[in-house]
């Protein structure tokens, strides 16, 4: 059995770790495996996501940033991932679609060795997100508020101060959309 308590088909054949699951020794976490047993937090989803994305300088977004940090059930594939606009890397994949953003210090944490925009940064990532707001990325956002503990009326005060910034209006029409708080007069 590996140390990691993730389980990929890097240790067992994809038909062995599909018949662990049907025999109820093991789950999916993202495009990887553990063991029932194992707790689902941030760390084994942050994880799964370093796994299938294999390339550090990723820093998990959007609805990926969201279940990582338990606010939805499910991983969209492909991956939303950003970097840093400062290292000008593009690339598309079959496990993670990459963006460039500016980001602060404050906006990147680490958890198990993959870089995730923090549950604000992911709040706001979401509500700026020129690819669309559906009902997906809503309850994401409220289960934001619910699992990683989001405080609505900061989100109003970012929003407010960045009502300028590209995305900054429809972010404050979205979010008065999700029923969580009035923005602005």
């Amino acid at each position: 059995m590996p140390t990691s308590r993730l389980v990929t088909t890097d240790d067992w054949p994809a038909a062995e770790l599909h018949a662990a699951v049907l025999a109820g020794e093991l789950v999916p976490v993202g495009a990887c495996w553990a063991s029932v047993a194992e707790p689902q937090d941030s760390a084994l989803r942050a994880a799964s996501y370093g796994w299938s994305v294999a390339d550090a300088r990723f820093v998990a977004a959007g609805l990926t940033a969201a279940w990582i940090w338990g606010a939805c059930s499910r991983p969209p594939l492909p991956h939303a991932s950003c970097v840093p606009a400062s290292e000008r890397f593009r690339r598309r994949g079959a496990w993670s679609a990459v963006r460039e953003v500016t980001l602060g210090a404050e906006d990147v944490v680490v958890r198990a060795g993959s870089r995730v925009l923090s549950p604000v940064a992911t709040a706001l990532d979401l509500l700026r997100d020129r690819r669309g707001f559906g009902a997906a990325e809503a309850d994401a956002l409220r289960g934001l508020v619910v699992t990683a503990q989001v405080d609505p009326s900061h989100l109003v005060t970012l929003l407010v101060r960045s009502e300028r910034s590209p995305m900054g209006r429809q972010a404050q029409r979205r979010f008065r959309e999700t029923g969580l708080a009035a923005v602005g007069p």
